[in-house]
């Protein structure tokens, strides 16, 4: 019963733990004189960092993929990184301290304080592009394969990537805060990098969800109509 007991402990602060680290998280550093922000967005099972100017919103570099907790020490296995691709596949592991408010890894001076707990969107989680609508007719999208799009959302902040992890290549990634409201998806841009000029813009989507994928439509930024289908990540 007291070996019961404890083991019993453990898991539940295991899985405390693991909640507490679900959703975003902000740090800034002074690089030189310039202000970067460090944004984490973690979900059940995926997370991904970016570093970007404060200021402008220039993207400077983006790594992620998937996580587990065991104790205090974090597992990730990169599945793209866009500094480093050569980090691609690979795993390493952080002892971590998280609080309520805040975030720590063991020897990195970096504070984060929490942005939410993943609670506020109805849109929380990891999502892979399955599907889309061209000259109106439907294209799916087999979401095994190594050429991936991804979107992880926390309940306010979200962040696309495109890359493959076969050949470790980064293609494109932006990101910044949404909001869900009365079936409209919308978008504030803080970084994209592919086009600094996008910084401050809005985009606003009609958006549902239909047996448990994200149906996505209105207009890119470029201004061509889209209708996109996003599936919940399995692995």
């Amino acid at each position: 019963m007291r070996q019961f007991a404890v083991a019993l402990a453990f898991l539940i602060a295991h899985s405390l733990c693991a909640q507490n680290l679900r959703g975003a998280w902000e740090a800034t550093i002074n690089d030189e004189g310039k202000m970067l922000r460090n944004v984490v967005i973690i979900t059940d099972a995926h997370q991904v960092a970016t570093f970007y100017e404060a200021k402008t919103g220039a993207f400077i570099s983006t790594n992620g993929g998937t996580w587990s907790l065991e104790g205090n020490m974090l597992r990730e296995t990169v599945e793209f990184d866009s500094e480093n691709p050569e980090r691609v596949g690979t795993t390493s592991s952080f002892e971590v301290e998280v609080s309520q408010d805040e975030l720590r890894i063991k020897d990195s001076p970096l504070v984060w304080k929490r942005v939410d707990d993943g609670s506020i969107g109805k849109l929380y989680g990891a999502w892979l592009m399955s599907g889309r609508k061209r000259n109106g007719e439907f294209q799916t999208r087999d979401t095994n394969r190594p050429r991936k799009t991804m979107k992880i959302l926390s309940g306010s902040r979200f962040q696309w990537i495109a890359y493959n992890t076969e050949t470790k290549a980064f293609m494109a990634t932006g990101g910044g805060t949404y909001t869900t409201v009365d079936g409209k998806y919308t978008e504030h841009i803080e970084f994209f990098s592919r086009d600094n000029s996008r910084v401050g813009a809005n985009l606003e989507f009609d958006f549902k969800l239909n047996d448990g994928d994200w149906h996505h439509s209105g207009f890119s930024s470029k201004g061509n109509p889209l209708y996109e289908v996003w599936s919940l990540r399995q692995n």
